[in-house]
């Protein structure tokens, strides 16, 4: 009898083994996948997160159903890179929701010009403690649902292109008609197009940095490009020298005036110009015609205030 306990002990060992050392674990059930696409089927239409070992990852996946959370062991060691699903980002979300901590995400490019970390097609998305780093775009999303999309505590560097397809792409692309908050977070060495752009009623921009001091080929800071209403406040702005578009660094409905914009208050930000930036932008540049409440910001020498168009 001790010798089949012994037998059965050993046959089991590889098994448990091979789980604890899978990259990918969900840790309601505790198994382990080696393939983050393998972990996301197991959750299927439920709730369910997935714990990702440290390493760097050429994986993607497809999220059709279910509430889905992508979850570093160690936040900031976990890295995807360069391997897109239907031509589009590392995650493809299109469950109940998603949410996103602690992975990095690097070097995405593909022939429309959208390769992204993220693409959220439905369904509510959360980030936070996130990197997006030296692709076309960080996170890109569009859906005419009310979404609820956060980010917060996470970095954009090396993002944005309008040299490689017909449209350009940006750090952060969002379309829908919820609400986007986006807090704490760092965007900086931007490489074409805007830093945020948003077609959305409603969002809260704050206490985030937007660094283009070593930005190349930017445009705006922040584009709300069909108005909207909502808070843009204590956040740090730097307009870099190298820009594709110096004319402002905020800009409120230049293409639409689909939501209106009365109340959009825009406060306790700083905004300074870099060495060599082009003097005489605007802080914000209005095209919206709505009652702004533009409180109290701190601007640099070079920089005025508002602008209507």
């Amino acid at each position: 009898m001790r010798r089949a306990l012994l037998l059965a002990l050993a046959l089991a060992a590889p098994a448990s083994a091979q789980r604890a050392a899978a990259p990918f674990s969900v840790a309601e059930t505790g198994r382990g996948y080696g393939s983050l696409q393998d972990a996301v089927q197991a959750i299927g239409g439920g709730r369910g997160t997935i714990l990702i070992a440290p390493g760097t990852y050429r994986e993607c996946a497809v999220q059709t159903d279910g509430m889905v959370t992508y979850k570093a062991v160690q936040p900031g060691t976990a890295v995807f890179e360069r391997e897109t699903c239907e031509d589009k980002a590392a995650l493809v979300l299109r469950g109940r929701a998603s949410i996103v901590d602690g992975l990095v995400f690097r070097g995405y490019s593909v022939n429309d010009g959208n390769g992204a970390g993220i693409r959220i097609e439905t369904g509510d998305l959360s980030v936070a403690n996130a990197m997006f780093l030296d692709s076309q775009q960080g996170i890109l999303g569009g859906n005419p649902s009310a979404q609820r999309i956060t980010i917060d505590h996470s970095t954009f560097a090396g993002l944005g292109q309008c040299d490689e397809s017909v449209n350009c792409s940006h750090a952060v692309y969002l379309i829908n008609r919820g609400q986007v908050t986006i807090t704490r977070s760092r965007f900086e060495r931007g490489t074409g197009g805007h830093y945020v752009k948003l077609r959305v009623p409603s969002f809260t921009i704050t206490g985030n940095s937007f660094d283009d001091s070593a930005g190349r080929g930017t445009n705006y800071m922040i584009d709300l490009s069909e108005g909207g209403t909502g808070t843009i406040a204590g956040n740090v702005f730097v307009q870099g020298a190298h820009k594709e578009n110096a004319s402002t660094l905020i800009a409120v409905a230049p293409e639409a005036r689909t939501y209106p914009s009365n109340g959009l208050a825009i406060e306790y930000n700083t905004a300074t110009l870099a060495p060599g930036a082009p003097q005489g932008p605007a802080f914000v540049t209005d095209f919206s015609h709505a009652a702004l409440r533009l409180g109290a910001n701190q601007l640099g020498p070079g920089i005025q205030p508002l602008v209507q168009r």
